[in-house]
């Protein structure tokens, strides 16, 4: 059995934690993620759910990305570093940023060719509104890209993750990944949520010792 789901707050408000969050080493799980979205088939007009600090648009741009992106987060202190980022990037002209609350997208339907969301779907109580909007808001045919940490199924498996890829951070930073990996879902609760949805509920898979990633295209 699982460990029980620990909520986590919805939002970094603060600019000390946006900082914080920003300077961890992410790289390795970004240049996969945008690499598996690329591989997959993402291109056109891009919306990046809970895009954070912004790594995400930059580093598909690196790859090679040519559409245009709408990076949204709720938080201002997580935007306010995501527009230092695609400045330092150079790529402010491809990489559009929006506050949007994921539970409720002011986006029209079908606006996006391409909706992507990484390491976001844990920090709500309910994803269900989240997944509800991204599909909403997906052009028919296009890409849903997800991809979220998995919660392990016992302090022990936590804390080896913790040490395995937040080992070198400094203690905060450690407190965040910890905290995230208690908020996380199942992959069981993601495929219950997806099935919500009346999707294929064995299309989410484990992609990695910590990453569940569901990848689907929206019906015609």
């Amino acid at each position: 059995m699982s460990l029980q789901r620990v909520l986590e707050a919805e939002l970094i408000e603060s600019p000390e934690l946006a900082m914080e969050y920003d300077s961890m080493d992410h790289s390795e799980a970004n240049r996969s993620f945008a690499a598996d979205f690329l591989a997959a088939g993402g291109q056109g007009d891009l919306l990046d759910l809970g895009t954070g600090t912004a790594q995400i648009p930059v580093e598909l741009c690196r790859q090679g990305f040519e559409g245009r992106i709408m990076a949204a987060d709720l938080s201002v202190s997580m935007l306010e570093m995501a527009r230092l980022n695609i400045e330092i990037a150079s790529v402010i002209d491809r990489v559009q940023l929006a506050q949007a609350d994921a539970k409720d997208l002011l986006f029209a339907d079908a606006y996006f060719d391409c909706v992507a969301c990484n390491g976001s779907l844990h920090h709500f109580a309910d994803p269900l509104l989240a997944l509800q909007g991204c599909l909403r808001v997906l052009r028919p045919g296009g890409l849903l890209f997800l991809r979220d940490l998995l919660r392990p199924d016992d302090d022990q498996m936590l804390q080896q993750l913790v040490q395995t890829y937040a080992g070198s951070a400094n203690e905060r930073q450690r407190q965040m990944f910890e905290d995230s990996l208690r908020a996380a879902f199942t992959l069981d609760e993601v495929r219950d949520l997806v099935s919500q949805l009346g999707y294929d509920a064995n299309a989410v898979q484990a992609t990695s010792d910590r990453h569940w990633t569901w990848s689907v295209r929206k019906p015609g």
